[in-house]
């Protein structure tokens, strides 16, 4: 499924008027040698008429985090009785543990709180097709509470072209797109924001400008969390390893970013890594199990370890 679904959040946007998230997932810390955290779970659609989005929120995961794990699921409305898997396994990016981490390729923010044994998972929105992040490592330069957002000259000249003349500035408030939260980062001219929303189908789709963008109440509790310099890091891997102590070998394989309107996310080329390439070609690793994973992309850690399971 095409990573836009613009159709699907215009639906969304009048649907899920009051939908309330859970609070954030938390995870302890595993050793530094290991990557894999969390536990998936299943959940039996109630005959109740929401949409999967609502679903996910109550997990605290995107929508399209849902349909990797669950494909051909309807969004719009999950059979009742059907069996959803909710992804809340996986392996912590292959980045320092410090500050918050932003993988695109799997929508997710990670926030390493200092001095405590724990990360705590986010699910984001991003940027469109051809509006992405930079990719880097940059900090949080200011902290706003209550911002007003002044559409840039592009974003004016792009609403225009759909016949919606924005206003100069959009006041603090419930109808601000940037939610009542929003932190800059230090890159760029301080376009980059990680910001709340005033519309909840967007998280866990492409749908911003380049900005990261969390549900209302995730944004409020990583604000209040995050000091000002915090460390920021953003990467784009759409594939995660790891060999766990036990000598366990798991793969982690999401969409990658489409980077045309014309891109199918499922069956987009993958490239591999160096670490990767030799994680693959390695004797321990499952090589068909693996490239099943690939070509699944389920965003679900895979067991890929070859023979008996290691003591």
């Amino acid at each position: 499924m095409k990573r836009a679904l613009s159709l699907m959040g215009m639906l969304f946007a009048t649907v899920l008027t009051g939908t309330q998230a859970a609070s954030a997932t938390e995870y302890p810390l595993p050793p530094p040698d290991s990557r894999l955290i969390g536990e998936n779970t299943t959940y039996t659609v109630p005959n109740d008429g929401r949409p999967l989005e609502a679903i996910a929120a109550d997990y605290q995961i995107g929508l399209l985090g849902m349909l990797e794990a669950n494909p051909g699921t309807d969004p719009f409305l999950p059979k009742p009785g059907s069996v959803l898997t909710i992804p809340t396994q996986m392996l912590l990016p292959d980045t320092k543990r410090e500050g918050i981490v932003v993988n695109l390729a799997e929508l997710r923010l990670y926030y390493y709180p200092k001095g405590e044994n724990k990360v705590i998972v986010y699910p984001i929105g991003i940027g469109q097709t051809g509006m992405h992040t930079p990719l880097q490592v940059t900090s949080v330069s200011q902290k706003i509470p209550n911002p007003t957002w002044t559409p840039t000259a592009n974003i004016r000249k792009r609403y225009q072209a759909k016949g919606v003349t924005l206003p100069a500035v959009i006041p603090a408030g419930p109808d601000n797109p940037m939610g009542l939260f929003a932190m800059r980062l230090a890159m760029g001219h301080g376009e980059y924001l990680i910001h709340g929303t005033n519309a909840n189908f967007g998280i866990g789709m492409r749908v911003s400008s380049g900005c990261i963008r969390l549900r209302p109440k995730d944004i409020e509790a990583l604000f209040k969390m995050v000091p000002r310099g915090t460390r920021v890091q953003v990467i784009n891997d759409p594939v995660k390893i790891s060999v766990e102590p036990d000598g366990k070998r798991y793969v982690e394989v999401h969409q990658p970013l489409s980077r045309t309107e014309s891109d199918d996310p499922q069956t987009m080329p993958i490239t591999l890594s160096k670490t990767e390439k030799t994680f693959v070609e390695d004797t321990q690793t499952d090589r068909a199990v693996f490239d099943s994973a690939v070509v699944r992309r389920s965003g679900m850690p895979v067991l890929v370890s070859l023979g008996p399971e290691p003591i």
